[in-house]
């Protein structure tokens, strides 16, 4: 934090805090303390707004994650990965818990006072049937979150998954299943009353992530930790290493732990401006749109349309430079 804090403007208050990437549910309350008390020493946390976060189910129902300590410390809103409510797909994603567990750590948190509460689910894997997908919906909502991130799986590079598909032991599902499935998350959640502000984003009414969504608008931030990534709000961007290794034993000899970075051309700040801009539901300004095509004019802006979103990469490309 001493190192990286001219980051950001001077003076410049920070509005959002994010704990997450990792497992920060691992902390203990004494070092999650510590690295809050240092963050305001260092930094003006006058005008926080948000204060994220991630939580795994079983830290919470274990008892391993200090939700007094959140308290204590300001986070107003927690995220947790339930990812799916069928123990045989949670087991199969080599998750440690269960749908019960998911859903008793949804109650401690709410027991312990938060009221802005998270969860992420996955689709778009073999195995998902229609039935189970829209029973995990309803079980999510049944919960009555107050955000709902759903995301399609991917398969990562040297990740299990990918060796399974190299053996031929796994298919991905395809684009028409996950497109269906896509439909159907959109559909059931805006039935429950939560609006879509971004395509993988759900939230209940004045409920979006302020975190997240700073990163679409191309806010400045500061990215601390191993692999953490940071931009300064215009043409500059630059990452950790990723090795826990290296970041710690640079900053263990008082220099900057540098993974790499890069200056952005004026015609990349255009491409992020699209590209991030129309994975909104608010879109991007018209005078960035020579012609609209498939897109929507919403007041001022062009946006991808409801049932565009999930092709929403291939519209995208067509307007980038």
């Amino acid at each position: 934090m001493s190192l990286r804090r001219d980051w950001l403007a001077p003076g410049e208050p920070v509005k959002t805090l994010y704990f997450g990437g990792g497992t920060p549910s691992l902390l203990s309350a004494d070092d999650f303390g510590a690295v809050c008390d240092a963050l305001r020493q260092t930094f003006d946390l006058s005008a926080l707004e948000e204060f994220t976060v991630e939580v795994n189910p079983e830290d919470v129902t274990r008892g391993t994650a200090p939700l007094e300590a959140y308290r204590a410390a300001g986070v107003n809103r927690i995220s947790m990965g339930v990812q799916s409510f069928c123990d045989d797909h949670l087991k199969w994603m080599n998750r440690r818990h269960t749908a019960a567990t998911a859903r008793e750590a949804f109650r401690a948190l709410r027991q312990a006072g938060f009221d802005n509460i998270s969860i992420d689910l996955i689709f778009g894997y073999a195995g998902l049937e229609p039935e189970m997908w829209r029973s995990n919906l309803e079980q999510a909502i049944a919960l009555a979150p107050e955000h709902i991130s759903a995301y399609q799986m991917s398969i990562d590079e040297n990740s299990a998954l990918a060796e399974m598909v190299a053996r031929g032991e796994y298919a991905e599902p395809d684009d028409e299943t996950c497109a269906g499935e896509y439909a159907m998350l959109q559909d059931t959640l805006e039935a429950a009353g939560y609006l879509q502000y971004e395509i993988s984003n759900f939230c209940l009414p004045g409920r979006h992530s302020r975190h997240n969504s700073a990163y679409w608008d191309r806010t400045a931030y500061l990215g601390l930790g191993a692999a953490a990534h940071s931009f300064n709000g215009c043409d500059r961007r630059q990452w950790n290493p990723a090795s826990v290794e290296d970041y710690c034993s640079a900053l263990e000899a008082g220099h900057l732990p540098y993974g790499g970075g890069e200056r952005l051309t004026a015609e990349d700040v255009y491409n992020e401006r699209i590209m991030l801009g129309l994975r909104t539901a608010r879109g991007v300004p018209k005078d960035l749109i020579d012609s609209p095509g498939l897109l929507q004019p919403v007041g001022g802006n062009y946006r991808i349309p409801r049932d565009k979103f999930f092709i929403c990469d291939r519209i995208i490309e067509d307007y980038l430079n």
